[in-house]
């Protein structure tokens, strides 16, 4: 049960966080979690004396600076706990895990913050793609809301990239990706990442992995049989080229896809083949794409070490990497992870990864308990210019909790009394303030 606190908050929020108390070894601990994620749902900047006012706590800042600097708590664990809530309300039974890796950047300023150095920065201005800051690989789980057309991907664990001579962010994924797995025993689990994420340490027993194959990367055909002959055997097959190569001479067949919210006709090839200066001698499986009325050899190039799979279930796999993307997006302009000016090396490692998780908590929380086709019409009503607006963002769920902590706050309902949410005026006006 959920210690009581000094911030009122809605039974459904705080049953939810409840929920993740096994993971603090103390109730103090968690329940200092909960005022501060709940202080993040709240606060505009979300730093961490923001979050502690936020949560009715501003007396207590050094103790909201102490739990990301020195509480005795693992992100990893409370990731974790998120992940396995995230299976059970949004997967169904028997179905796959789909964690989809991204890297992303954020800049930091002062020479005394841990890990931070000059790095890619895919946002920056201008020619130079390059910034000051911490660099990290983020896994998410991806689901399909019964709300959104399109997957949404849920943040779940987090890695801090320490630069040059330490572990790879290829490598970094492959840790978080293993992890996963090992917390699923009973579900297969299918990675995916953008062409940046590929190579050995992806090969992880009872997962598969799924990228975009670069332009350049050269494809053989399958490990050939021992002919019985001396010397060493073959590890790969004959030369098969490049995508665009082995597109020129492929047998193409119509298939229909289901990708970002849409069913479409495409031209598919799928073959088997070994991506050797990656994946070493693992077998996979090209998938090719044409696009109708293409003039190119392939629009897209797919390499899956999931050689059971079909090319329409390989396509949509690829797919659903992309919901990652907004959900950095979303992390970083809605949610405002990364506001917090940390230095001190554990304050910086899991600052980033609760703001993240915070967000993935939302998505269960209205999910789970507030979804109301109504938020979509409170919002065109608020912001007419979304003349196209038919389902809810992060930006809508996040107004509707900040809605429902101002009920907790203001408003005591009494038996047989109309539950304030549900007074237009009421939810218009909360709308307005909390958005």
């Amino acid at each position: 049960m959920l210690p009581s606190s000094m911030l009122p908050m809605p039974a459904t929020w705080g049953d939810l966080l409840g929920e993740l108390g096994p993971v603090f070894r103390r109730r103090s601990t968690h329940r200092l979690f909960v005022l501060l994620a709940s202080g993040m749902i709240l606060a505009g900047r979300r730093t961490v004396v923001a979050m502690a006012a936020a949560a009715g706590i501003a007396d207590q800042f050094r103790r909201a600076c102490w739990f990301f600097s020195g509480a005795a708590w693992d992100i990893d664990a409370l990731g974790l706990a998120v992940a396995r809530l995230i299976v059970t309300c949004l997967v169904p039974a028997g179905q796959p895990v789909t964690v989809a890796v991204d890297g992303t950047f954020f800049r930091r300023w002062g020479r005394k913050v841990a890990e931070a150095r000059w790095a890619y920065d895919g946002s920056a201005q201008g020619g130079k793609k390059i910034g000051y800051g911490n660099t990290w690989v983020i896994a998410a789980i991806v689901v399909k809301l019964p709300f959104c057309s399109s997957p949404a991907a849920l943040p779940v664990l987090l890695r801090l990239w320490r630069g040059k001579g330490t572990p790879s962010q290829v490598e970094l994924a492959a840790q978080m990706v293993k992890i996963l797995a090992g917390a699923f025993p009973g579900r297969a689990v299918h990675g995916v990442g953008d062409a940046a994420f590929h190579g050995k340490p992806l090969i992880i027993e009872g997962t598969t992995w799924t990228t975009r194959l670069p332009a350049s990367a050269v494809l053989y055909g399958p490990r050939p049989p021992r002919a019985g002959k001396r010397g060493r055997p073959r590890v790969k097959g004959a030369r098969l080229g490049k995508p665009a190569q082995i597109a020129a001479d492929a047998t193409w067949q119509e298939v229909t896809v289901t990708c970002y919210g849409a069913s479409t006709a495409v031209q598919a090839s799928a073959t088997a083949a070994l991506w050797h200066g990656s994946f070493g001698t693992a077998p996979g499986r090209l998938v090719l794409v044409k696009e109708p009325g293409s003039a190119r050899p392939c629009d897209l190039a797919i390499f899956t070490l999931d050689t059971a799979a079909s090319p329409e279930a390989v396509i949509e796999r690829y797919a659903w990497r992309w919901p990652i993307e907004p959900s950095n997006a979303a992390g970083k302009q809605i949610m405002g992870v990364g506001d917090a000016c940390n230095r001190v090396a554990a304050a910086v490692e899991r600052t980033v990864p609760f703001g993240f998780l915070v967000q993935s908590l939302l998505i269960c929380w209205y999910a789970r308990y507030a979804y109301d086709p109504a938020d979509v019409a409170r919002r065109r009503l608020l912001c007419p210019w979304y003349t196209t607006k038919t389902e809810p963002s992060t930006a809508d769920m996040l107004a509707r909790l900040r809605r429902e902590f101002l009920t907790a706050r203001f408003s005591a309902i009494r038996p047989g009394q109309t539950p304030p949410g549900q007074i237009p005026d009421y939810a218009w006006t909360c709308d307005t303030l909390a958005a």
